[in-house]
């Protein structure tokens, strides 16, 4: 499905007015058990990495996961198989009528069809993971078997609120009455008070990942114990997937009643996860990462964790473009410390910042307005060492297209 197809549509805002009216009015009921995932970042990893270890136990297996790379139909998938494009436009059309009326948004969208195709679908389970916040989220329109709540530090604070307590508050919408929900081991004093007392207040269990031990890298990814995992395997060479396989691990032993497991095969399940832009390897000679940290904590692990691993002493060349609404000077800060070569660029994006919105950092960083040119003139010139393309997702997969599509060599 081309992403414009979407552009015609209301970018949303956060309110759940228009959709409330929209369910209220098909009498929605969604009914496929699954597990409700928010944070600030490894929702994604976390949320594939269940996907897979339930799909290489037999489970039919939904999974709804945003913002897509490269088609919107990366977003809802089935045992790893992305939606058609007939199968959306089924479900699209059916309801287009209600959709026009109540003015939905392309996530509303998106999400009400994800829902709708896993029910239709008969999924033996589905992992959906909010697309911003938890509370009002399009997503948090049913009850889970599990919530997960990853990680939470300050982000889209015009909607979520400007305290990490204000934050945590809206993330911890997600939790149910009566329904378990595992949290993340880094979070702050202030954002486990707050979910907490959400917890208390609906009777849920709080559950908490273990340690994992003798993690090990390699060429090929990490390898890791964790409880009676021993010799887990993940591909990605992003030291936080660690963290985020631990807590794919937690969540399905946390189910193991109601879902059995073979440890043997939720190995192999984790195994097999390819995560695109996260810690990518796209070129060897010379070194080419590109990975979609796009806010200073994902960015602050990367230069501090993961590029070492990888990187071996080589010298690094950061090429960097993010969106206008992230927090562009923590995350050059921390790529300032890795290196002396960081040239701030652009793309064709609605959100990315251009020129003029970098002029606070004009004197410290050079622009490039062109980054198919700007990364080929680095490979070109600097073919012995490591170039890391970074600060947003979306530029991460503008960035790996251009490499598919041959147009960098």
């Amino acid at each position: 499905m081309n992403k414009e197809f979407f552009d015609g549509f209301r970018l949303g805002g956060y309110q759940r007015e228009n959709l409330d009216s929209f369910l209220e009015s098909l009498h929605f009921s969604y009914k496929t058990p699954s597990i409700h995932i928010a944070g600030t970042n490894g929702k994604g990893s976390t949320s594939s990495y269940i996907a897979s270890v339930y799909s290489a136990n037999g489970y039919k297996v939904g999974l709804f996961k945003s913002p897509f790379l490269f088609i919107p139909n990366e977003m809802i998938s089935i045992n790893g198989t992305n939606i058609s494009d007939d199968d959306f436009m089924t479900i699209f059309n059916r309801y287009k009528k209600q959709i026009d009326k109540y003015d939905l948004s392309a996530f509303e969208i998106q999400t009400f069809v994800a829902l709708t195709y896993f029910d239709e679908q008969k999924c033996d389970i589905a992992i959906i993971e909010c697309g911003m916040g938890g509370e009002v989220d399009a997503t948090n329109v049913f009850d889970p078997i599990l919530s997960i709540i990853t990680t939470i530090s300050l982000e889209h604070t015009e909607y979520l609120g400007c305290s990490i307590s204000e934050i945590a508050e809206q993330k911890g919408g997600i939790i149910k009455e009566e329904v378990p929900v595992l949290i993340g081991d880094s979070l702050t004093e202030d954002a486990l008070t707050v979910l907490a007392k959400i917890a208390k207040d609906n009777n849920s269990r709080i559950c908490y990942m273990s340690h994992y031990v003798n993690k090990e890298y390699s060429d090929s990814g990490f390898t890791f114990d964790y409880n009676d995992f021993y010799g887990a395997h993940i591909q990605s060479r992003a030291d936080s997937s660690v963290t985020d396989a631990c807590m794919a691990l937690e969540a399905v032993c946390i189910l193991r009643d109601k879902y059995p497991i073979d440890v043997e095969k939720a190995k192999e399940g984790l195994a097999s996860v390819y995560m695109e832009c996260r810690m990518d390897i796209i070129k060897d000679n010379p070194l080419v990462i590109i990975d979609g940290a796009h806010n200073p904590e994902a960015m602050k692990m990367l230069c501090e964790k993961s590029l070492g691993l990888v990187t071996q002493g080589r010298p690094i060349h950061v090429v960097f473009a993010c969106f206008r609404d992230k927090n562009l000077g923590n995350m050059l800060s921390s790529l300032g410390a890795i290196t002396d070569d960081l040239t701030i660029t652009t793309f064709d994006n609605p959100r990315a910042r251009t020129e003029d919105e970098y002029f606070l950092f004009a004197q410290d960083y050079p622009f490039n307005g062109n980054a198919e040119e700007l990364i080929q003139s680095k490979i070109t010139e600097f073919p012995e060492d490591a170039i890391l393309i970074t600060g947003s997702l979306a530029f991460a997969a503008y960035a790996k297209k251009l490499f598919l599509e041959g147009k960098i060599k």
